[in-house]
């Protein structure tokens, strides 16, 4: 827009221009009237940055119930995330600006008992991954004990996300103890052409893939592809999300669950196709043991790792837990930036 002179020393058009500008501000800061208030709408950024920082930013500010282990989060229809997260009978957590949480009870109050053939009795249900789609959420989520792959993965949908409102669709997949997999950590992936899979797997020979029936949400065949692994080693809690021309494999390397002692890390790779072949940066297939990292342990982060990812208005988020120096297992939040490559990184 160009201006004369004339025009600007103008008292209307110097007010118009003062307005004008005063709507960049508040557009940008995210408070412009009509539009949610800042204490109920997500953080907003300028642009999403494609320099990496200096070294890893600590997570982001969340304040309220943020005790968490294996977090998953979606964006509510009506507003506001829902969080899910490993727990008895799977714990649930509302937010309403991506920043202060709160209790949302439990998925199954009444417990789960069909999950008990692989859990040994416990209650204690895990690594859930949530997902909103044709009017429904959708919550995969795993039954099983620790360092054992006697192990299954469930499905239960709800339409409203509420405490006792589910309802249990029942198995998806199982791993016995002579299979060579693990079947926990799922997570749904619906590809460019609307194909649903459900990639999962822990240590043994490492990351699957099976095809989901969209209708029903459970097996659509019974193939069963390999994606990634480390020959037997630490490799865990699978993500797979489309960014630009490449589906990103998000993974957790090392070792979960030892408090401030716990060495996960967060790693990716990425596949012009869904089910592969992923490589990392250097062009080392993740089947091989690739995989670039994105997070690891920081001052007092220990830890990071069984990671989410979605994208919201702002930009794209990173969702996963991390240990406080007294062992504590806590929420982390950051942003995702993309540098020239297409690489991801957090800030």
């Amino acid at each position: 827009m160009t201006t004369s002179l004339a025009s600007v020393q103008n008292p209307s058009t110097l007010r118009r221009l003062a307005l004008i500008s005063l709507s960049v501000v508040l557009v940008v800061a995210g408070i412009v009237q009509g539009s949610p208030s800042a204490s109920t709408a997500a953080p907003r950024v300028a642009a999403t940055p494609t320099t990496p920082p200096g070294s890893y930013p600590g997570p982001g500010r969340v304040t309220g119930d943020v005790g968490v282990h294996d977090p998953t989060v979606v964006i509510r229809p009506g507003g506001g995330y829902l969080l899910a997260h490993t727990g008895d009978n799977i714990a649930l957590k509302t937010s309403g600006d991506r920043v202060a949480f709160r209790n949302a009870g439990v998925v199954f109050p009444g417990g789960a008992p069909w999950t008990t053939t692989y859990t040994g009795g416990s209650r204690n249900l895990w690594a859930p991954d949530l997902s909103y789609r044709d009017g429904r959420y959708w919550l995969y989520y795993s039954a099983s004990t620790f360092g054992s792959n006697r192990s299954g993965i469930f499905l239960a949908t709800s339409t409203t996300g509420a405490s006792g409102s589910w309802t249990n669709q029942g198995l998806v997949i199982e791993s016995r103890t002579s299979d060579d997999f693990n079947a926990i950590d799922p997570n749904l992936v619906v590809d460019a052409s609307g194909r649903w899979r459900l990639s999962f797997g822990s240590f043994w020979s490492g990351i699957k893939m099976v095809s989901l029936n969209p209708v029903t949400g459970k097996r659509a065949d019974t193939t069963v592809r390999s994606i990634a692994g480390r020959n037997g080693g630490a490799i865990e809690a699978p993500v797979i999300v489309r960014h630009g021309a490449y589906y990103y494999l998000w993974v957790s390397f090392d070792r979960c669950c030892q408090g401030a002692a716990s060495t996960y890390r967060v790693m990716v790779g990425r596949s012009t196709s869904v089910t592969g072949p992923y490589v990392d940066r250097n062009g080392v297939a993740m089947t091989a043991g690739g995989g670039t990292q994105v997070l690891a342990g920081h001052g007092s982060t220990h830890g990071p790792g069984h990671q989410a990812v979605f994208t919201d208005t702002d930009a794209e988020v990173l969702v996963y837990h991390y240990y406080a120096d007294n062992g504590t297992a806590l929420l982390g939040v950051n942003l995702l930036g993309y540098d020239n490559t297409g690489w991801p990184f957090v800030y």
